[in-house]
């Protein structure tokens, strides 16, 4: 993300800062753990307050993403999302992908100064100028390495052979050296606003790491990584049905 932050790191902390949850495991010798939610689910802070981000976290955050239409608008969101909270970018998500063409590589590499005036214009959306040129780039630039590897393959390749195990939301971290080299790899074929903070958290979002917090209900969950209470923390097979984008 643009100077190198990621807000959904301060979308948790504001939530953890407001939330003061029934159920949230807070040591100051540790950090702040899990909130044991209404319906007996522990989840992190930041996902335990809002709905729309609970639905999120519960049903697309950290699950297997392989389609290069899907990782490619989770890319272009999380550069959308700099500065601004993810809960916003999840609002205004179906305005995103209406104004994007369902975030089609092929029709938005097509996009010319027609379609960046419409879109500076579109109240749904974050009108950022050199967002919206990044979007664009990054879809010509998707479409130059099909005759690669191909946008999942590369992104996928820098899955660690480990994943972080955070007891406390303090134990995650923000970027890795998989993030960075990933950054570097993917600038290198001409993408922007991809840098390493933003690419962990695309990592994080779309499975190939998991810092889902050791004692949520969705450790594990992914099938990329093995769940607590099972033989060490290496990479599974990811399961076929599992690597379509989110509805």
């Amino acid at each position: 993300m643009q100077n190198d932050t990621r807000n959904l790191i301060d979308t948790r902390n504001a939530t953890r800062a407001r939330t003061g949850a029934s159920g949230t495991v807070t040591d100051p010798a540790r950090g702040t753990g899990s909130v044991l939610c209404e319906d007996g689910l522990r989840r992190p802070p930041w996902a335990a307050a809002d709905p729309l981000l609970r639905e999120y976290y519960d049903t697309e955050w950290g699950m297997p993403v392989h389609d290069e239409a899907g990782l490619y608008e989770r890319l272009v969101l999380e550069g959308f999302q700099s500065g601004l909270s993810w809960v916003t970018i999840l609002r205004k998500r179906p305005a995103f992908r209406e104004a994007f063409a369902g975030f089609s590589p092929d029709a938005v590499a097509a996009f010319d100064q027609h379609d960046v005036a419409r879109l500076m214009a579109d109240e749904r959306i974050v009108r950022n100028g050199r967002k919206i040129d990044a979007a664009i780039t990054n879809a010509r630039a998707v479409i130059e390495l099909r005759s690669d590897m191909g946008l999942s393959e590369l992104i996928w390749s820098f899955r660690p052979e480990s994943t972080p195990e955070p007891q406390v939301v303090e134990e995650v971290p923000s970027r890795s050296p998989e993030s960075e080299a990933l950054a570097e790899e993917l600038r290198r074929r001409g993408f922007r606003f991809v840098g390493p903070v933003t690419m962990f958290a695309l990592m994080e979002a779309i499975g190939v790491v998991d810092t889902h917090l050791m004692d949520s209900h969705r450790r594990g969950t992914s099938g990329v990584w093995a769940a607590p209470g099972r033989s060490g923390t290496g990479p599974g097979p990811v399961p076929a049905a599992a690597s379509q984008s989110a509805g």
